[in-house]
């Protein structure tokens, strides 16, 4: 498959410009893109050193979140439980609607096409098919990494009550139900469904770090600190702030474990 990156960015750029750039949800979403691209390329880097590897990761980086921009216009909100399923809404657009092939012509007719749709539709679900050959998987694996990297960073540089649309109040208020704070007992991330309060999202959010594959998506993490950021959420609600104090300890003993 033959990437040519800049092409690429001026068919993404050309797409996005369609929306409002003003609205900051919007431009949220483009600065994520082009980080979580970055971040594909570079997690490959750190397992395959095949350039054209590298090539396709990056790509699935670029378009694994086209569907955010329509789904923001459509619904105005990024919450899938509220509107649709972003990644195979985004998913559609590219591949029943053949966006694709504005941004790498003749895309079909290349082995890699259907590993670049199953990574693109599997990026935000829960778990990924267990039967997915061994290179689907790596793929997959890395744009989950990525995403999952940088939704650290869009915590801490976004208002939270933007990116979940809660108000502060409830934010700052409600507790971590304890369906949530079972998933950090168990280590693994939260089921949507279980979300119940507006707190439960960055709890949520939090504990995607469970589910990072690869060291160096590890390593990247701590060396932002926006992890460990997240963690030091501060609340109105006593009991709430002893619950993040569990959280902390829970990820550091997992952090550790990981190191030895």
């Amino acid at each position: 498959m033959i990437i040519n990156r800049d092409n690429i960015k001026n068919t993404f750029a050309e797409y996005t410009d369609k929306y409002n750039s003003e609205d900051p949800k919007i431009k949220l979403k483009i600065d994520h893109t082009y980080r979580v691209a970055d971040l594909c390329e570079k997690i490959a880097q750190s397992i395959d050193t095949d350039t054209n590897k590298c090539d396709i990761a990056w790509l699935i980086g670029m378009l694994h979140d086209v569907g955010r921009f329509e789904q923001i216009k459509r619904y105005g909100t990024f919450n899938d439980s509220e509107s649709v399923d972003h990644a195979n809404f985004g998913a559609d657009l590219l591949f029943k609607d053949n966006l694709i092939e504005d941004y790498v012509p003749d895309f079909y007719s290349d082995k890699y096409a259907k590993i670049v749709e199953t990574a693109i539709r599997s990026h935000s679900c829960f778990r990924l098919d267990e039967s997915l050959d061994e290179e689907t998987l790596m793929f997959c694996n890395i744009i989950r990494d990525a995403d999952k990297i940088d939704i650290f960073k869009v915590n801490i540089d976004t208002p939270v009550e933007e990116i979940y649309n809660v108000t502060t109040k409830d934010l700052k208020n409600s507790e971590i139900t304890p369906e949530v704070m079972q998933a950090f007992d168990e280590r693994h991330a939260v089921l949507r469904s279980l979300k119940k309060t507006a707190v439960d999202n960055v709890a949520g959010h939090i504990a995607l770090a469970f589910e990072l594959v690869y060291p160096i998506s590890l390593k990247i993490t701590k060396e932002q600190g926006y992890l460990d950021e997240m963690m030091d959420f501060k609340s109105d609600n006593m009991y709430t702030n002893d619950q993040f104090k569990q959280i902390r300890r829970k990820i550091d003993e997992y952090v550790q474990s990981k190191n030895r």
